[in-house]
C-alpha cells in the first residue's frame, strides 16, 4: 500500500472497518461471529451489501447519495479498501462500513439471516479461461448462501462484461429456487445505481457489452 492508504488504516479504519473474529485464514470469518447491525451502523434502516467492491467508487458514491441507508463493502484486497475509507471520508459517507474477508463467509457468518435488503455483484473475476472457471463466485452453492442472506423480498444485482459468465450468473441464479427474475426479456436494463467505473469502461473499450441481471428474493415459507 502507499503511505496515505497505510495511514487510512491507522486513521480510518476504526470508523469504518468491521473486523470480525478469523477462523484459519486471514481473510476468513468465523463460525457464529454474527453482526448486530443496529449496533454497528447505530441505528435501524436498509442495508445494501457489496461483494468485491474494489476501490469502492460504486458504494462511496451509493453511500454519499443515499444517506438513509446503510452500506456494507465486502472486499479481500487491503488496498481498494484503504482507497474506499479515504474516498469515504473525503464524500463524508458516515453510513459506510467496510469488511475484510470472503464474501460467502461474511454472508454465513457475519450477518445476520435475512439483513440484506440489496446485495450487489458488479464484475466479479470473469475467470474466463476454462480451465478456471470453477473458481468463479457466482455458483449454485453460492447462490444458496446468498438465500440466507437477503430477506424477503430483497434485490440481487449483478453485472459483468463477459458474456460467457453472464450467461452463467443467470442459469445459476434462474435455476436457484429462492430467487425470481426481476426482469423481462433476456437481460436486465442497466442498474442507474451503478456509477461507471474503471471495469465498466474497460470493458466496453474492448468492445464487450454490459450485462445486468436482477432477481428477487422469494418469501421464505
Amino acid at each position: 500500500m502507499t503511505d496515505g492508504q497505510e495511514r487510512a488504516w491507522t486513521d480510518l479504519a476504526p470508523r469504518y472497518v468491521i473486523d470480525p473474529p478469523r477462523d484459519e485464514a486471514a481473510t476468513s470469518v468465523l463460525p457464529g461471529a454474527v453482526i448486530d447491525p443496529r449496533e454497528v451502523w447505530g441505528r435501524d434502516a436498509p442495508l445494501i451489501a457489496e461483494i468485491g467492491s474494489g476501490q469502492g467508487h460504486a458504494i462511496v458514491h451509493a453511500a454519499s447519495s443515499r444517506p438513509d441507508v446503510d452500506f456494507l463493502a465486502i472486499e479481500v484486497f487491503t488496498a481498494g479498501l484503504a482507497r474506499t475509507m479515504l474516498t469515504a471520508e473525503k464524500a463524508g459517507a458516515r453510513n459506510l462500513r467496510l469488511v475484510e474477508a470472503n464474501a460467502p463467509e461474511v454472508l454465513a457468518h457475519l450477518l445476520p439471516p435475512a439483513s440484506v435488503d440489496e446485495l450487489w455483484i458488479f464484475f466479479p473475476d470473469p475467470w474466463h479461461k476454462n480451465k478456471h472457471n470453477k473458481r468463479r463466485l457466482v455458483t449454485p452453492e453460492f447462490a444458496e448462501t446468498i438465500a440466507g442472506a437477503v430477506r424477503d423480498g430483497g434485490t440481487v444485482r449483478l453485472a459483468t462484461d463477459w458474456e460467457q459468465y453472464a450467461r452463467q450468473m443467470r442459469e445459476v441464479m434462474d435455476a436457484a429456487p429462492q430467487f425470481s427474475r426481476a426482469f423481462e426479456g433476456e437481460w436486465a436494463e442497466r442498474f442507474d445505481g451503478r456509477v461507471l467505473t474503471a471495469f465498466e469502461r474497460k470493458g466496453a473499450r474492448a468492445g464487450r457489452a454490459i450485462r445486468d441481471l436482477a432477481y428477487l428474493r422469494r418469501d421464505r415459507e
